[in-house]
């Protein structure tokens, strides 16, 4: 296993100690390994995200350019006359 050295301001390196003597760590090693993983996993989380995100613009754009879809001020103008006879107030009155 591969070392590495890390330099702390004084109140983070005593935050860390904090966490080891309160149990949560075995080693400041132990400590640092955990938030990678955490970074790791989030770094994939926010990937595969992003991944769906394009997948999902990609497929309207496809929609939109196949005649599918709705002009958005008509749809807007379409949802404000719906609710408007529900007998809500919009917030523009």
């Amino acid at each position: 296993m591969a070392s590495m050295n890390v330099s702390l301001p004084d109140p983070m390196r005593d935050y860390v100690q904090k966490r080891i003597d309160k149990g949560h760590y075995a080693s400041v090693s132990d400590y640092v390994r955990d938030l990678i993983r955490r970074d790791q996993a989030d770094t994939e989380n926010e990937q595969r995200w992003l991944s769906s995100l394009d997948a999902s613009v990609e497929e309207a754009v496809e929609e939109l350019e196949s005649g599918g879809g709705r002009e958005l001020g008509a749809f807007c103008r379409e949802l404000t006359s719906e609710i408007e006879a529900q007998g809500h107030q919009t917030p523009l009155q």
